[in-house]
């Protein structure tokens, strides 16, 4: 029988797949050549160290989620669904979900800096245009949201047997409306 070639995707892949059904805790050599069928011996070549590994895990974790969210967002109430696509993707994919949430952002070091590391450039702008609200009011009520919903989305995702996702869209929408109240009174349209 001839070997079979590992190449760096197929190690990527699995450590994908590892993450996604077990959590990142258990993307580990033994785990990864399990789940390949090989010996860890062909993993090393790819993998200088775990870290570099997670990072790619974390890259294509970062790419599924664009991808689902962009599946189940409305483009007629982009904003408010997307706030509920990542609280379904929380449900769903929750192992996901947590290694979005919870991997090292470098260089962050103020709420405006985690905005715009998070947030496409145009964002802000649109929410301003489709509510007619200020630039300013529609960038606090994103970050607002953009906190909110990453707070409630992992509670979301640790709790079993889990809140009934109504439950969640329902606070989710008193928070979008009690932060929008908030952006209208702390910047007043001039």
């Amino acid at each position: 029988m001839p070997k079979q070639r590992i190449t760096k995707e197929m190690v990527i892949d699995a450590a994908f797949e590892i993450a996604r059904n077990d959590g990142m805790e258990q993307v580990i050599l033994k785990n990864i050549a399990g789940k390949i069928g090989c010996s860890v011996q062909p993993i090393y070549s790819y993998c200088r160290n775990m870290d570099g590994l997670r990072q790619d895990v974390v890259e294509r974790v970062r790419f599924f989620i664009h991808e689902y969210v962009n599946a189940y967002i409305d483009k007629n109430d982009l904003f408010r669904s997307t706030g509920r696509a990542y609280i379904q993707l929380a449900k769903e994919e929750p192992n996901l979900f947590k290694i979005f949430i919870l991997h090292v952002r470098n260089g962050i070091t103020s709420l405006d800096d985690l905005y715009n590391s998070e947030t496409a450039p145009h964002t802000a702008e649109y929410i301003a245009d489709t509510l007619n609200i200020s630039y300013s009011q529609a960038k606090q009520l994103h970050l607002n949201m953009l906190i909110y919903t990453i707070g409630i989305g992992t509670i979301f995702s640790v709790t079993t047997p889990g809140i009934a996702a109504d439950e969640i869209y329902k606070q989710q929408e008193s928070a979008y409306e009690a932060f929008l109240n908030h952006a209208l009174i702390q910047h007043p349209p001039t």
